[in-house]
């Protein structure tokens, strides 16, 4: 491999998400310690490692299953475990075990706007790695030109695909997080309705680009990155305007 395609992918894979985070970070009317969102974000970072591990492991076990009668008649129940539990619900559920461990009892988490930005922040760490990943290409012998072009052509479809819906998944969940300690008696199940409607709706943005055929695969991930953006957006300022201290 080019000796200069490494910087380049870490470069683009990271850019995506040092956008969204600039953006994010803009709507928080109290900035939080650039100290903490570094840590978080690195946190998302690291904790790619066990999820893709994880994953890895959920993935071979689910091939064991094609051998049963069910999974072999409707091949697509393989797809979608994959897609909604291995893939989507692990990463929602790490993503929120950061926040949980890292955040919600941190002395510098004094208001409820804080979670839906932290859930952002770990989010756009994941979403990261991600991205290096993804721009890591088998194929050789490429122009100079031809790998540039490409980088920069993934880096912007990530930007406002994968990238942008991890941070809109993350911040639902963190809006309910930040619901669950506004209202006490109803903590735990908002907790669990913000993690199965984020893994719900990562999944199935996931499953309809790698399962359906156009145009519905097309389709289904505009009307979910759109309806989150404007039910996020709603959100944070609905969430700005509560002025009580979070008390955790």
């Amino acid at each position: 491999m080019e000796y200069y395609r490494l910087p380049l992918y870490i470069l683009f894979g990271i850019l995506p998400s040092l956008v969204w985070l600039f953006y994010y970070l803009r709507k928080d009317l109290h900035p939080e310690p650039k100290k903490m969102i570094l840590k978080v974000f690195l946190y998302g970072m690291i904790i790619t490692i066990p999820v893709f591990f994880i994953q890895l492991g959920f993935s071979e076990l689910l091939k064991q299953f094609q051998f049963f009668a069910f999974f072999v008649s409707y091949p697509v129940s393989i797809d979608i475990l994959k897609w909604f539990l291995v893939i989507a619900f692990t990463e929602e559920i790490f993503k929120y075990l950061v926040v949980r461990s890292v955040v919600l009892k941190n002395k510098e988490l004094d208001e409820p706007l804080d979670i839906m930005l932290y859930m952002v922040v770990v989010a756009l760490g994941f979403a990261a790695v991600e991205n290096v990943l993804y721009l890591f290409s088998p194929i050789d012998n490429l122009s100079f030109n031809t790998i540039i072009t490409t980088t920069i052509a993934i880096s912007f479809i990530r930007l406002i695909g994968a990238t942008f819906l991890h941070t809109l998944s993350s911040a639902l969940l963190g809006y309910f997080l930040a619901l669950s300690f506004l209202k006490m008696k109803n903590r735990f199940t908002l907790t669990i309705v913000g993690v199965l409607l984020a893994s719900l709706l990562h999944g199935l943005y996931n499953f309809s680009i790698i399962v359906l055929e156009s145009p519905v695969n097309f389709i289904i991930p505009i009307i979910i990155i759109i309806s989150l953006a404007v039910f996020v957006m709603y959100d944070f300022d609905d969430i700005k305007k509560v002025k009580s201290i979070c008390k955790i």
